[in-house]
């Protein structure tokens, strides 16, 4: 540290990553925890409260005692020590091993101060952190008059399970059933109404009108339990997705906006990997260009392992998902959104904020030429015909398609408003040319 940065921290004074101390004292503990829990910073021994330098004697005893006081904390806080003139820096990193606490109880810093953490404060941590589960915790309030036996036979089904022990049996030899009643992850499958008992179960897909999230064009929310939020919004998108049909010879040449295969397996990982005690709902939206999946919940995966390594925030929810088509190898969803972008020519970014995580799809340039209005069935079947005969009348395309012959009038205006058939001669005489 030189001089002019310390000059910079003395004028700013104590905040959320800064704590001045005259000397130690029995709050030191409090302060290490506290910075460990939340985000990292440092405390400035030999400074007073009013950004007075006072100093201290940096000797091996004071030093040696602060690196016991941070070793005695459970779990035990990785710190460096540095100094500048005659103050003690300590620096505490952001723990990866929270929650953090001192004999005096759990802290976290907010701000300019250290606050002891509530009983629910220390339990979402906990969550947020992986030391407990969300879905493997008990929902004591579940009634069994809302279960959803449908839903339960969906999933078996899906997962070739056959039902030959009783079902109160299978949902214990699956860990969704305890002796001490439904968990979290079961309420979520399987319930009739999952809001009912957890209010972040729900999700939303939105559509808007051009790139930016203004003008919504449509708007759905559904809390169909997890299989049926997930076939819900890949069912949206499919919708939503434009396709341009190319006919190549006898063949039907697909090209997707953005690659199905992408934006399920985002789905799948939102849904999965979402922090179930954040309020927020997972949101799919999809904009003219681009398509945003959220979920709340930050990645438990630092920024530069990302895509190397893969933490289950809800290990329960991703077991009972493996069993079925929907997800497959735990761990390999990044690499194959990003491999089938790459295939696509699309681009895909992902960021993960202190709640959220966000995977966004964008338009790849060649991606956005190809892409064009959605042809219907009989359409490319007229193409089809044309471009075997080009000289083939309405009425014999009526008899081959099965429609009328006005519908085939129709469909053709349509496929010239959209550039893609061009009349060359009379009506009498000429021929069809199909616009490549």
């Amino acid at each position: 540290m030189n001089k002019e940065e310390f000059k910079i921290i003395l004028q700013e004074g104590e905040g959320q990553f800064i704590e001045f101390k005259e000397r130690i004292d029995k709050k030191i503990t409090q302060e290490l925890v506290g910075f460990a829990n939340a985000s990292g910073g440092r405390i400035f021994i030999g400074v007073t409260d009013k950004n007075e330098v006072k100093g201290v004697e940096i000797t091996n005893e004071l030093k040696s005692q602060i690196y016991d006081l941070a070793r005695n904390c459970d779990p035990s806080i990785p710190i460096n020590l540095n100094s500048y003139d005659d103050v003690l820096i300590v620096d505490v990193k952001e723990g990866d091993n929270k929650p953090y606490s001192c004999k005096d109880g759990f802290f976290m810093r907010f701000g300019a101060n250290t606050q002891k953490m509530k009983r629910d404060e220390i339990i979402k941590l906990s969550i947020k952190s992986g030391k407990i589960r969300f879905d493997e915790q008990i929902c004591e309030p579940f009634d069994w008059k809302d279960f959803d036996d449908d839903k339960f036979n969906t999933f078996l089904k899906l997962s070739k399970i056959s039902n030959t022990i009783g079902k109160k049996e299978l949902l214990k030899n699956l860990k969704i059933l305890t002796d001490k009643g439904m968990t979290n992850a079961g309420v979520l499958f399987f319930a009739k109404e999952p809001y009912k008992y957890i209010s972040n179960s729900k999700l939303r897909c939105v559509r808007f009108k051009g790139d930016e999230r203004i003008n919504i064009l449509d708007k759905k929310e559904v809390d169909k339990g997890i299989i049926g939020n997930i076939e819900f919004a890949i069912k949206y998108l499919n919708e939503c997705v434009p396709v341009k049909y190319e006919i190549k010879g006898m063949k039907r040449i697909e090209y997707p906006q953005f690659p199905e295969e992408a934006y399920r397996e985002a789905v799948v990982n939102a849904i999965v990997h979402r922090d179930y005690s954040e309020n927020g709902e997972v949101a799919v939206e999809k904009l003219k260009d681009k398509i945003i999946i959220n979920n709340p919940g930050a990645s438990l995966v630092p920024k530069e392992e990302f895509g190397k390594e893969s933490r289950l925030r809800n290990r329960l929810i991703g077991d009972l998902l493996s069993r079925t088509y929907l997800m497959e190898r735990v761990g390999t969803g990044i690499n194959r959104i990003i491999s089938s972008c790459k295939k696509n020519k699309n681009s895909v970014k992902f960021e993960s904020s202190d709640r959220n995580f966000f995977v966004t799809f964008q338009v790849g340039e060649k991606v956005g030429e190809k892409v064009g209005e959605r042809l219907t069935e009989n359409q490319l079947k007229i193409l089809k015909y044309i471009k075997d005969d080009n000289f083939i009348s309405a009425k014999r395309l009526s008899e081959l398609i099965g429609i009328s012959q006005r519908k085939i009038e129709e469909n053709i205006a349509k496929l010239k408003n959209k550039g893609k058939l061009k009349r060359i001669g009379p009506a009498k005489g000429g021929h069809w040319e199909i616009i490549e």
